[in-house]
């Protein structure tokens, strides 16, 4: 069934086109978020006022169209999809404000909840909430879902932490709870809802068995159905009014923003990692532990220990497990080191008495913290990493009663072996009797849907009836418990829930079918399939975590999105659907679009570089091999006609201006795409003399072997950079201040690392490059006994990851810096606030932490602009595809208006972060060049 006419016409009106979404690849990839289900929208509709989403809610009261929110898409459990309307929240919904020294924080939803906490984190304060996925959802979804997480328990979430809110009810009527103009208005014009609520409430407190049952279900972890202890916890309606609103899934309204009592961030933290011979004496001890001053305790089945057992830093000793054992990790943190100490030894003595097979005593090393955590983190990716293709990861969340959890624990375990679920993995958060399992799952065979659904339906006995569990602990009911809620609940409590839905959504337009539903069998409908696509990108469980970090999600696709429309394409095509408009939308979409540099790599839990996948889509389009090979062969000719070009331009410039260069280019740019864009910071032409050797007879001079980068050769400065010296001549300048010898390799003008090649799919040719690199490399470092200091990141990492040659000893511009040079030269800080990017190579390099220290030591204050994670230039698409880098950085110039400067270390980064920012970006070198001198 197709949407009204008129509800189309006025969000015609009213909401821009490039921001309305009907068109099949849209609706495909901008419908898919992380449950195991499939809707697809007929619109999706990207918001970026409070007004507009009003509007649209009073449309379909108007016309009887259903809609769902949509904040990251991180949920799991079928909340926030839609085949109706979609809409999702544009860029417009991230303010921040913190409140009362950090006692409190308002936030938007489209915060993420890690940027909530970096905000606070000066202040050692942090929200309550902390789900897994916190570097990737979004608050609005947070609450929604009242998402908790290892930490927070049930004292420290959404529901128990909420300040304020300002919401919309499906009639797109606003109330903020924080003002008090509004509060009296809305309590004037909705006094009816408010008094059918404030009736609601009283029957359920007087009816002293269901209150009491509200109060045992919300003593544990539960988000099965709406919030029904906002019935009996508040007697204001308001009250009542914002709290059910948490945990209600979109279902009951909109959350326009919410303020948080925020928790303390201890500073001072320890764990450890203790392994009991069987679950029994393991759940002892969390009983024990629950009344210790612990932050953590995540419980380990046997099988979760085997899925990581061969990561790097493990112990040796966990494969000689025994196979019943179960272990804790447990963490406490204390606001300062006695207090920590003096709380493991009560720790420690409270579970002294307890059998144990292994353990890794408490330690306060960030090192072994890393390693416990990455252990427990990597439980669930462990699982997705070694399913079979075609299968889905499903991960179930429920909650027993903590008398009941050994028992609990093992009946779990036995229903997975008597459904056959072998590879499945049992953890969770252990002080709230909140068990997470992890299993895969076909969906494409009629016995495999019978077999989920049989198993589901044994689970739901055990934990809601025979346990009096939850069947939802933090995930949220979604579709995919909707059908359970009344089995868990019992037909009083369901009934009351449906009151509530149906007073404060009358037309049933917002979110249907989920929490609440009349389909007993909604869960085992719409289920997503997961086609084979390619071996690079098969192990995707499309959780969206990569989002946050990729320069094109929201312009065109992420690689979430980007996987999920191949995923489609092909298997479109083993069924022999024609698929023409899809990949001719795709090729801008998917691939062009796509910046290649593999940050989602590092947030993905199974390790997938979705930039791999592009670049083979690319190098299967390369039509000019041969041309590209000539590039090889004659590529110092190639970089004299690139500063040829560049001269070019800044004579044009001096002419015309930069401005009128910048709109005429655009304008031909437009119409022929193939033209570049002349950017503001465009470089001028690198003036390149030969550079001179320092070699000294002095013996006590360590030589280093400088690696000039093609980028450095070519690009000089830009004519609004403050420093008009070039990189080379300013790198020699330092290097030599720092008493070393500088040493160029014989041929550096036609020298490149074959990056260039490699990400326009040529890479037999980029292999070509790197190879008679190398050879210069290698000569150049007397057979690798000089260091080599390599002054682009992205060159540098493309050098470390591609070289297989263990004689040559590659530092990267950020490394050599910290290592070698500052500690040889003395330095006076800048008095004055800088900016700093740190490029996607050097993350990858892992010397981010290198190139704040740097900059924190040169300058008394250093901003790293929030959200921007990759700048988006990628090489030659800043001037090809500028909206790509344009998109990327729109929101940096608001957030280094009081820098004086910014530094990098990406010759082409710096171009587009100087463009975009109205500040001169130039290479690291520069900054420590300016506040270093000589040792005395």
């Amino acid at each position: 069934m197709s949407l009204p006419a008129a509800f189309l016409s006025a969000i015609e009106q009213q909401i821009p086109s490039e921001r309305c979404f009907s068109d099949p690849l849209s609706m495909l990839t901008m419908g898919t978020d992380a449950s195991f289900y499939r809707l697809l929208p007929k619109l999706v509709v990207r918001v970026e006022s409070e007004a507009e989403v009003a509007f649209i809610l009073q449309q379909a009261c108007a016309q009887q169209v259903a809609v769902t929110f949509r904040a990251a898409g991180t949920s799991l459990s079928g909340q926030a999809i839609s085949d109706s309307v979609l809409i999702v929240l544009g860029d417009c919904w991230n303010h921040k404000e913190i409140l009362d020294n950090g006692q409190r924080i308002r936030l938007q939803p489209g915060v993420i909840g890690a940027h909530a906490n970096q905000a606070l984190a000066h202040l050692q304060r942090k929200i309550g909430p902390d789900p897994a996925s916190i570097n990737a959802a979004k608050i609005g979804g947070i609450v929604a879902n009242n998402s908790s997480g290892m930490c927070c328990g049930t004292a420290q979430n959404s529901y128990h932490t909420l300040s304020a809110m300002r919401l919309l009810l499906a009639d797109g009527s606003v109330v903020d709870s924080a003002d008090l103009v509004s509060v009296s208005q809305f309590r004037n014009s909705h006094r009816e809802l408010l008094q059918q609520l404030g009736q609601l409430a009283e029957e359920t407190r007087n009816n002293s068995e269901l209150a009491a049952k509200i109060k045992h279900k919300y003593r544990l972890k539960n988000t099965t159905g709406l919030s029904l202890n906002a019935l009996i916890d508040f007697t204001d309606p308001l009250d009542i009014l914002t709290h059910l609103m948490v945990g209600s899934e979109g279902t009951l309204g909109f959350i326009s923003s919410v303020t948080y009592d925020t928790v303390p961030d201890y500073p001072h933290k320890a764990t450890a990692l203790v392994v009991f011979p069987d679950v029994e004496t393991c759940c002892q001890a969390v009983v024990v532990l629950k009344q210790q001053a612990v932050s953590a305790v995540e419980l380990l089945d046997r099988r979760s220990l085997r899925s990581v057992q061969h990561m790097a830093g493990m112990p040796d000793w966990i494969e000689q497990l025994g196979s019943t054992a179960c272990a804790l990790l447990i963490e406490s943190r204390a606001a300062d080191k006695p207090l920590l100490e003096q709380q493991l030894q009560q720790i420690n003595h409270a579970i002294a008495h307890l059998p144990k097979e292994q353990h890794i005593a408490f330690s306060q090393d960030p090192a072994v913290y890393e390693l416990l955590w990455r252990m427990r983190k990597d439980t669930f990716p462990a699982v997705g990493a070694v399913r079979e293709n075609g299968t889905t990861v499903i991960i179930e969340d429920v909650t027993f009663p903590l008398e009941h959890l050994a028992a609990g624990v093992n009946r779990l375990l036995a229903l997975l072996d008597e459904y056959h679920y072998d590879e499945a993995v049992l953890f969770g958060h252990a002080l709230e009797g909140n068990l997470h399992f992890v299993f895969t799952q076909r969906f494409d065979q009629p016995e495999e849907v019978a077999r989920y659904s049989a198993f589901m339906q044994a689970v739901s006995q055990l934990v809601a009836v025979e346990f009096g569990g939850s069947l939802k602990a933090e995930h949220g009911t979604g579709r995919n418990m909707a059908p359970f809620v009344e089995l868990e609940w019992g037909s009083a409590a369901y009934q009351l829930m449906w009151r509530i839905k149906r007073l404060l959504d009358p037309q049933g337009i917002l979110n249907p079918d989920v929490v609440l539903s009349d389909d007993p069998e909604i869960h085992l409908k719409n289920l997503k399939p997961m086609p084979e696509a390619n071996p690079l990108i098969n192990k995707c469980i499309e959780c969206g975590f990569c989002e946050p970090v990729c320069p094109a999600h929201g312009l065109t696709l992420s690689p979430r999105q980007r996987i999920v429309a191949w995923r489609d394409i092909q298997q479109k095509q083993r069924n022999g659907i024609d698929t023409t408009e899809l990949e001719q939308r795709y090729q801008y979409h998917g691939i062009d679009t796509c910046a290649a540099t593999g940050l989602c790599a590092q947030r993905c839990p199974v390790g997938i570089n979705t930039g791999d996948l592009v670049r083979e889509l690319r190098a299967a389009q390369a039509a000019h091999p041969q041309t590209a090979r000539r590039l090889t062969r004659s590529f110092a000719q190639a970089a004299r006609v690139a500063r040829w070009a560049l001269t070019g331009a800044e004579l044009a410039r001096k002419v015309l201006g930069a401005p009128r260069m910048y709109r005429w280019s655009a304008k031909l740019h437009q119409r022929f795409t193939q033209v570049p864009v002349y950017l503001p910071a465009t470089p001028q032409p690198a003036k390149l003399s030969e550079p001179s050797q320092t070699l000294s007879a002095a013996v006590d001079k360590p030589r280093v072997v400088y690696f000039t980068s093609c980028a450095s050769q070519v690009m000089g400065p830009a004519h609004l950079d403050a420093e008009q010296t070039p990189l080379r001549e300013k790198t020699q300048q330092l290097l030599e201040k720092a008493g070393f010898q500088v040493v160029y390799p014989e041929g550096m003008d036609g020298s490149c690392c074959g990056q260039p090649f490699a990400s326009k799919g040529y890479p037999e040719q980029a292999t070509d490059k790197l190879n008679e690199l190398a050879l210069m490399l290698l000569r150049a470092s007397r057979n690798g006994q000089d260091p080599i200091y390599s002054d682009t990141s992205p060159c540098t990492l493309r050098l470390l990851k591609d070289l297989n040659d263990p004689r040559l000893n590659i530092y990267d511009s950020v490394r050599f810096l910290q290592e070698e040079v500052l500690p040889r030269v003395d330095i006076q800080p800048l008095p004055s606030k800088i900016a700093v990017h740190i490029t996607c190579s050097t993350q990858h390099l892992n010397q981010a932490d290198n190139f704040l220290a740097i900059a924190k030591q040169c300058a008394a204050e250093v901003v790293v602009p929030e959200g921007i994670h990759c700048c988006g230039f990628a090489g030659d698409k800043g001037f090809t595809l500028p909206e790509l880098n344009q998109h990327a950085l729109r929101d940096l110039a608001v957030q280094v208006d009081s820098c004086s400067a910014g530094f990098s270390s990406s010759r082409t980064c710096e171009i587009g972060l100087s463009s975009y920012s109205n500040l001169s970006y130039q290479h690291l070198v520069y900054l420590v060049d300016k506040v270093s001198s000589a040792k005395a």
